[in-house]
């Protein structure tokens, strides 16, 4: 039986302040913040806009990246200066991959591997490890899309999205009511979505774009070990649970200057209002009462902004990005697992032709958090305090080629 994981720990993202959502699944965009949604002639085009793919180079297209995450050690410093704390810093590598057909008739097809969301975090010290020791999230999604010309200018684009989840929920609750309290979790699940996308080239260097995709439910159902002694509950029980991968619109637009100079701006909406709260069903009664129920989380839905520019000098084309982004958790319902704030990235990378069938990409983005002060109340979690040094360095490097 598949083990429970995703509890809270989809609610705790520490990359940006996106939720628990990675937006650059590629060097292009990691180079250019993730504004290559209108302006974009590489494989990664499957899964930023597919709809671009129609007005590529009829060849095929693949792209294999690997990206490097570090994020910073969170710090949590308590408003009486009692407590001073900080999570675990973090890496991870995260490979991607991307192709785009020939074109078969007025159509193409693309196939995306991507990592859309997830990551850790981990706290050693109390009060954080009581709700949080440790809370992982993998996602891992394939995204098969196809494409069709309408017009000479314009295209649009659909695919599904198949998404596979794993992670791990610790807790370590030494203050519970009569003796401590211990969760210990780990589990997977594989759910659906669809993509839609549109491409518009309305005039000579002009460029617009819009895509769409759906929330994805991730749903999982399995077996937890708890131990409460005081309630009598020891081992493994039953346990359901749902959170959502939200649904994501942009609209973007480009203009290429006489110089091969494009400047793309992206506006991007997050649906997080979809998670309201987040409940675990146990089987076991005695369980169900002790560990499970439902606790909000009412998050709100977010906006970012997106600007990047790139330069073709040859075989060498340079890119850079620029990112507002906003967080989702509001101050009530704010924990150690999602101490979410506002971010500001930058972005810059480049990538070298080799020859005519293949180039190299190298990128890096810096995502830097606003410090978050929590007060009890309106904070639901009893926290009183700041939380700062929730940064994060992303790497990208990438080898596409064509044949």
């Amino acid at each position: 039986m598949k083990k429970i994981a995703l509890m809270s720990l989809v609610a705790s993202s520490v990359l940006l302040a996106s939720g628990y959502k990675i937006p650059e699944t590629s060097t292009n965009s990691v180079a250019l913040g993730g504004a290559n949604i209108a302006h974009s002639n590489s494989a990664d085009a499957a899964y930023d806009n597919p709809a671009n793919m129609i007005f590529m180079s009829d060849e095929n297209h693949v792209e294999a990246d690997l990206m490097y995450i570090g994020t910073s050690a969170t710090n949590y410093k308590s408003a009486n200066g009692a407590t001073d704390i900080s999570a675990k810093s973090q890496d991870f590598l995260i490979p991607s991959l991307h192709y785009v057909s020939p074109k078969l008739g007025n159509a193409r097809v693309g196939v995306s591997v991507v990592v859309p969301g997830g990551l850790t975090r981990e706290w050693a010290d109390q009060p954080a490890k009581a709700s949080a020791e440790e809370f992982t999230l993998k996602v891992i999604e394939i995204n098969p899309t196809a494409a069709f010309s309408v017009t000479d200018d314009l295209a649009i684009a659909v695919g599904f999205r198949i998404v596979h989840s794993e992670g791990i929920v610790k807790i370590d609750n030494p203050s519970a009511p009569f003796t401590p309290a211990t969760q210990n979790m780990t589990g997977d699940s594989i759910d659906f979505g669809y993509n839609l996308a549109l491409a518009y080239h309305p005039i000579n260097n002009l460029e617009i774009g819009l895509t769409y995709r759906s929330v994805v439910n991730l749903t999982t159902s399995g077996t937890a070990d708890l131990k409460y002694i005081a309630a009598g509950i020891n081992g493994n029980y039953d346990v359901s649970v749902s959170v959502p991968l939200p649904a994501t619109f942009s609209a973007a637009i480009a203009y290429t200057l006489p110089s091969d100079t494009t400047i793309e701006f992206v506006y991007e909406k997050t649906y997080w209002s979809s998670y309201q709260n987040i409940q675990f069903k146990y089987t076991d009664p005695t369980a169900d009462i002790i560990f499970g129920g439902t606790k909000p989380k009412n998050w709100e839905d977010t906006n970012a902004f997106r600007l990047g520019v790139t330069q073709e000098l040859d075989a060498l084309t340079l890119m850079a990005g620029f990112v507002l982004d906003e967080t989702p958790t509001p101050e009530a319902t704010l924990g150690f697992e999602s101490p979410g704030s506002n971010a500001t990235s930058v972005s810059f990378g480049g990538r070298y032709k080799l020859n005519d069938k293949m180039d190299i990409g190298l990128a890096a983005l810096y995502s830097m958090k606003e410090n978050r002060t929590v007060s009890t109340p309106p904070n639901i979690k009893n926290i009183n305090g700041e939380f700062s040094n929730s940064n994060a360095l992303l790497i990208s490097a990438g080898l596409g080629y064509k044949f």
